[in-house]
């Protein structure tokens, strides 16, 4: 149950799912997809990606519990051992599934391995150009097995930043508003591709100086936590708070953007 065999299972289960999600590009017109909400699909792409990951987690460790965005997004699917550490799997078997949908290639599969509630190991997938991302607790961040550090950037000016819309909560939409036309005046650029897994990894990679949505799921930046921390990077909520794992906003950069993001949002 170390961090190493926690994390060789997920990768394991991540690239199984990614061939299956590659056998199935390009095969599914919209009568097909469903609504969980406002222009927030799902399909049995979705659904079964999600099976063969818990299978193969249960498999390898039966006492584990599974929380995946699609088949059991709040209840434990097996109980934990009371005399052994506690495993806990967070998975997002397809991240971007409208891009997948679409055929843009940018979505993945993200898995994250939590013992007794802290984060040990994970992984993100990025299919479409078989690029894995992996992180242990302690040992480092990895894009295919070269190690990852957050950018050096620490003018505003210069910086590229990621985010994501709330387009599943409407709501929020004015103060989201305000955040992107303070950001955007104030930065290099913007970005917005679909999966907050990814950008989560761009960020551990140094490729977006910061991030930030204001609100993501446990299995939508389990992995993705990981990755930047181990990078050398600060992830929080909008708040600040380091426990990113419910249904929260999430600021995440290089520490001096990071706190610079924190500062601004702030002030507004």
């Amino acid at each position: 149950m170390t961090p190493a065999a926690l994390l060789e299972t997920a990768t394991r289960a991540a690239a199984l799912a990614a061939r299956f999600l590659r056998e199935q590009e390009n095969r599914h017109d919209p009568s097909s997809w469903s609504e969980k909400g406002k222009a927030d699909f799902v399909t049995e792409v979705d659904r079964e990606s999600e099976r063969l990951i818990a299978a193969l987690l249960r498999e390898a460790f039966p006492t584990s519990t599974v929380i995946g965005e699609e088949l059991s997004p709040s209840a434990p699917s097996a109980p934990s051992a009371p005399s052994a550490p506690s495993v806990t799997w967070l998975l997002d078997p397809l991240d971007g599934t409208t891009n997948f949908l679409h055929g843009f290639p940018y979505y993945a599969v993200s898995i994250a391995a939590l013992v007794d509630g802290e984060l040990a190991a994970g992984v993100v997938h990025h299919v479409p150009p078989n690029i894995v991302y992996t992180a242990t607790r302690g040992g480092g961040a990895y894009q295919d097995g070269k190690p990852l550090a957050v950018s050096r950037r620490t003018d505003p000016r210069h910086a590229l930043i990621g985010t994501g819309f709330p387009f599943k909560h409407m709501d929020q939409i004015e103060r989201y508003q305000r955040q992107f036309a303070a950001v955007i005046e104030r930065t290099a650029g913007l970005r917005r591709p679909g999966s907050a897994a990814l950008d989560l990894c761009d960020v551990a990679a140094g490729r977006y100086d910061g991030f930030w949505e204001l609100q993501l799921a446990p299995w939508d930046v389990g992995a993705g936590t990981l990755l930047i921390r181990e990078a050398g990077g600060v992830i929080t909520t909008l708040d600040g708070d380091e426990q990113v794992l419910g249904h929260n906003s999430i600021v995440a950069g290089n520490p001096a953007i990071h706190r610079w993001m924190l500062e601004l949002f702030s002030s507004l």
